[in-house]
């Protein structure tokens, strides 16, 4: 090999390393948060009005009480007296609140029905205060409720389409209250995987201790890498934090196999590896077909006489008085095996093997599923099995 072959090859190699681990790499903010910052759900109970017919029957129920409540908050007496109204419906009211949201800031929402109502449709959502875990209104939500879908019928006839009784807002509640987060004083930052693993876990703190100077990242477990500034203040945590999720390091997982077998679906992981095993897989089909055949007599024989003796059945024969026409049933038995030829996957094999054996064998979704799990039950999977 001469001096540019050489170099072309080296080339090569290095494209194809690199490529690899661009591949096999990901941002920390894709595959961890900081702790403490997270989304907070938002929950409330309101009134929809000005719907064409469609809402609760508020004759009885907690939708009147709602809406005696509310007309009594208005200066509007309701006692002893009866509401009859299908243009308002009850619905609970939802939200997210997303970490840092600031006093005035909008935030989605979504307005499901808990009546009877046919369809929000048309409907305006009335001011809705949004209480936290704790007690807390955090947001109040107010506005018109877009569906997406509708509901109509008449008599006999219907058309339904979407999810009439469930609607969205779009920045439909304002925030009235925010959290706090002490991250100007805090001179220390954890960084939670989503996914616990102790090799990525300890690739994220290499990662973070080669790019930042000055810090000191330590994996403390398999979930959680901590993050220590440094005391001369040259950075805050909103800065490191800026920084840290950015940085790109190699993810690392268990090897799984996920299998649905009410849909056939079956994922494998890159790290799946099989012992050395033969796959032998044919499927057995039996089809039984009845066929049913109609003799007729012939056109001069004897018929039966008015009033004479009816038609009998013998088991599948049907015979009439004088001329006879026998109905007979002809039945098939067909089976049908497939011979399938011996595949021999070696060990160690990658995923990229096992499929390409596995496809050579012929097998469909639902077959794999099978062929899998007795792959795992003989102990040559090196891999979870995980059924959903």
């Amino acid at each position: 090999m001469n001096a540019r072959g050489f170099f072309c090859v080296i080339m090569v190699a290095v494209v194809v390393s690199a490529s690899a681990s661009v591949l096999d790499a990901a941002r920390i903010k894709d595959i961890a948060g900081i702790s403490g910052v997270r989304d907070n759900p938002l929950l409330g109970y309101g009134l929809v009005v000005g719907l064409a017919g469609t809402g609760d029957d508020v004759k009885n129920g907690f939708t009147a009480e709602a809406v005696k409540n509310m007309l009594s908050r208005q200066g509007i007496s309701m006692r002893d007296k009866t509401i009859k109204a299908d243009n308002i419906a009850a619905v609970i009211v939802t939200a997210t609140l997303p970490p840092f949201a600031k006093v005035g800031s909008q935030i989605d929402v979504i307005v499901s029905s808990i009546g009877d109502a046919k369809s929000l449709y048309g409907g305006t959502l009335l001011m809705t205060p949004l209480r936290g875990a704790d007690g807390a209104v955090y947001a109040v939500a107010q506005g018109p409720v877009v569906l997406g879908g509708f509901s109509a019928g008449g008599a006999g006839a219907s058309s339904v389409k979407n999810h009439p009784s469930a609607g969205y807002i779009p920045g439909g509640a304002l925030v009235e209250k925010q959290l706090r987060y002490d991250f100007e004083n805090s001179r220390v930052l954890t960084i939670n995987l989503f996914h616990p693993d102790f090799t990525t876990s300890s690739h994220v703190a290499s990662a973070i201790n080669d790019a930042i100077r000055g810090v000191f990242a330590k994996e403390v477990d398999a979930s959680s890498v901590s993050v220590k500034l440094p005391q001369d203040g040259f950075l805050n945590v909103a800065e490191l934090a800026s920084r840290i999720e950015n940085l790109e390091v190699p993810v690392d997982s268990r090897a799984i196999v996920v299998m649905n077998e009410k849909t056939g679906t079956v994922v494998m992981g890159d790290n799946v590896r099989i012992s050395t095993v033969a796959v032998a897989h044919g499927n057995l089909s039996i089809q039984i077909k009845d066929t049913r055949e109609v003799s007729q007599p012939l056109g001069f024989a004897p018929s039966a006489r008015p009033g004479g003796p009816a038609a009998t059945k013998e088991g599948e024969v049907i015979v009439a008085p004088g001329g006879q026409t026998v109905v007979t049933t002809d039945r098939t038995l067909t089976v049908g095996e497939e011979k399938n030829r011996l595949m021999l996957v070696p060990q160690g094999a990658t995923i990229r093997d096992v499929v390409k054996a596995l496809n050579a064998v012929g097998v469909t979704p639902r077959d794999l599923i099978t062929i899998l799990q007795a792959i795992k039950a003989a102990g040559a999977l090196q891999a979870e099995l995980k059924i959903i």
